[in-house]
């Protein structure tokens, strides 16, 4: 059982703060205020999901990926195959499917590649996610191969809200809730017990063996529930543009999802969400003005954040908040 100090603590780390509705109440009026862009708006919500379950092994429990495509593109193509091939299309048990999909790929990667650790890990991450995406290409009878599957059919949602393409009010509404529901869990779990496991094996692995932590145990299973999470993001790209290609499993894919966590800050979980709107809106900006060299701002905005930011934009911000409270300390 808890001590009463232990069981005050627990409590402080799930309390709400004020500013935590934000994100959710600016997701809902970008509903009402932006009809005309509800595409654009559900692929953010999309990459928030995504970059929200690299952040849980990457910025909690510190497992370097770069192939964490992988199980973003699992989670696709379970998705795609199955409506594609008449075997199951119902959109919530697909990404039930595809999430079980995600989850058993993820332990079974995660069973060999968390023996190792540094450039080692990160090189055999990429090489996984290499070997599914020529696994994909070759495969063409069921994954369509290089063109990928298209036209998959998503039936209506609850059979009453339909996907619509040109009018993708169901898909912002239904990725929407779906990111809602997955943002709860990855906030109950990392400020549960096990989560704070995961800061420790971060932090000092080896005082984390000391005390008796089952460090590759708790390894395995943080990285398991993140590719759950990464299939699930996948299920719903696929469900929301009604295709699948290889991208789902490229390197731009998995490089992009770390730009981002580290742009908007990782181990802190809203910063997939200012990493996923910053880059996406800069992108999306760029690319208007500048066509042919718009990653160039990208590039020079994310070399200015890695010189002079200790943990992305959040940590900027913690910084001028941590000076005007020291102002204020001084003044009074």
């Amino acid at each position: 059982m808890m001590t009463s100090d232990a069981a005050r603590s627990f409590t402080e780390r799930h309390r709400l703060r004020w500013w935590e509705p934000i994100p959710w109440i600016l997701a809902i009026a970008y509903f009402f205020a932006y009809p005309n862009h509800l595409g654009f708006g559900t692929e953010l919500l999309i990459v928030i999901l995504f970059a929200l379950s690299l952040d849980l092994v990457l910025g909690y429990a510190g497992i370097v990926t770069l192939g964490h495509a992988a199980f973003f593109g699992v989670g696709a193509y379970t998705v795609g195959m199955m409506a594609k091939h008449g075997l199951w299309n119902e959109p919530i048990s697909s990404l039930v499917v595809a999430a079980i999909m995600g989850a058993l790929c993820g332990l079974a990667s995660g069973l060999v590649l968390l023996r190792t650790t540094g450039l080692t890990l990160l090189m055999l991450t990429l090489c996984t996610m290499l070997l599914l995406e020529e696994a994909a290409n070759l495969g063409h009878h069921w994954t369509g191969g290089f063109d990928g599957l298209d036209s998959v059919p998503i039936p209506p949602l609850f059979g009453v809200f339909a996907f619509s393409p040109l009018y993708p009010t169901t898909q912002y509404v239904y990725v929407l809730c779906v990111l809602f529901l997955s943002f709860v869990f990855l906030r109950t779990l990392v400020y549960s017990p096990f989560g704070q496991s995961l800061t420790g094996i971060r932090e000092n692995t080896l005082r984390m063996h000391a005390v008796g932590a089952p460090v590759r145990e708790r390894l395995v299973i943080a990285y398991t529930i993140s590719a759950a999470i990464a299939a699930i993001a996948g299920g719903l790209w696929a469900q929301a543009n009604a295709y699948v290609n290889l991208s789902t499993l490229s390197l731009d894919r998995a490089a992009t999802v770390l730009i981002i966590l580290v742009l908007g800050g990782y181990g802190r979980l809203y910063g997939a969400f200012v990493g996923a709107v910053a880059y996406m809106v800069l992108s999306h900006y760029l690319a208007k003005i500048y066509p042919t060299a718009w990653q160039l701002g990208l590039g020079l905005m994310l070399m200015i954040i890695a010189l002079f930011a200790r943990n992305g934009i959040l940590g900027i911000v913690d910084s001028l908040l941590n000076r005007l409270r020291s102002r204020r300390t001084v003044s009074s």
